[in-house]
């Protein structure tokens, strides 16, 4: 398969992984199911402010509620590990000889998704476990509420690979009196903790996808683990997040998934950057 436009692959990612060529993607960020046992649904709503509705918000003021059908998959697998494993393999070989893998997870799976990825590129190309950390919804009252996801950065190359430290995103000190008025106007580097917010309902960015994730950490991940005009590869696209990170800083992309509404919603989003659209029956 010929790189030579952005692509949205529409089928099993396994149908067009190995037709892909080696070494030609700098940076593979998936974010595969995470074996909740559940399925993945989100409702979308629609206020409109009315003297007749029953919703109440800011300084009383009353809300017309209308509710969309949302995108909805289940996600369980009877053996998790070996549905990821062919994919992860394919990861390595395409990946460039300085290229970067992002495996986005959750406490269910990571721990064991470590080991099999320790396996497949090594456990000296393991560099970073990101936790993003968000605080948003209910709280348990059984134990520590689960704020946060984990995030696998392994490197094909541990002593040769991106990493663009001034195109990191700066963030203000916590204490910003500590350490002089220099500094704090500067701001700081995030440490392996990023605190971001998920995607607001209200939000323009919002798409209704159910796992969608937020535009500004893919930015960060993009910008600091590729240069201009490399290649991104994410074969868990769903809302297709990552190929708008990678179009706006001047990235390539590739897409795979295997949900119709996940590439309609893809097609949507990223119709400025003029993808192409192929389907599991194409040459």
């Amino acid at each position: 398969m010929q790189l030579d436009t952005n692509l949205i692959l529409f089928g099993d990612n396994m149908l067009y992984l190995p037709r892909l060529p080696s070494g030609a993607f700098r940076l593979i960020y998936i974010d595969p199911p995470f074996n909740t046992g559940k399925v993945q649904k989100r409702t979308r709503i629609r206020a409109t402010a009315s003297d007749e509705g029953v919703r109440i918000g800011f300084a009383n003021r009353r809300y017309l509620v209308q509710t969309y059908e949302s995108p909805a998959y289940p996600d369980e697998f009877e053996d998790y590990l070996e549905f990821l494993r062919p994919r992860l393999v394919e990861a390595h070989r395409l990946l460039t000889p300085d290229g970067s893998l992002f495996v986005h997870l959750d406490y269910r799976e990571v721990h064991y998704v470590k080991v099999l990825l320790d396996q497949i590129f090594g456990r000296e190309c393991f560099l970073n476990e990101i936790i993003w950390a968000y605080d948003y919804g209910g709280r348990t009252k059984r134990r520590w509420a689960t704020k946060h996801d984990n995030i696998l950065w392994y490197a094909k190359d541990p002593k040769h690979y991106v990493f663009n430290y001034e195109a990191i995103d700066r963030i203000p000190y916590m204490a910003p009196s500590l350490v002089g008025i220099e500094k704090a106007s500067r701001g700081k580097t995030p440490t392996d903790v990023w605190w971001l917010t998920i995607v607001p309902t209200n939000s323009k960015e919002k798409t209704g996808y159910p796992t969608q994730k937020p535009l500004k950490l893919l930015e960060r991940i993009v910008r600091v683990h590729t240069h201009p005009g490399d290649w991104v590869l994410d074969f868990f696209a769903g809302s297709g997040t990552t190929g708008e990170a990678a179009a706006r800083l001047g990235r390539r992309f590739v897409l795979i998934d295997n949900h119709p509404e996940a590439i309609a919603i893809m097609a949507r989003r990223l119709a400025f950057a003029e993808p192409a659209i192929v389907g599991p029956d194409s040459p």
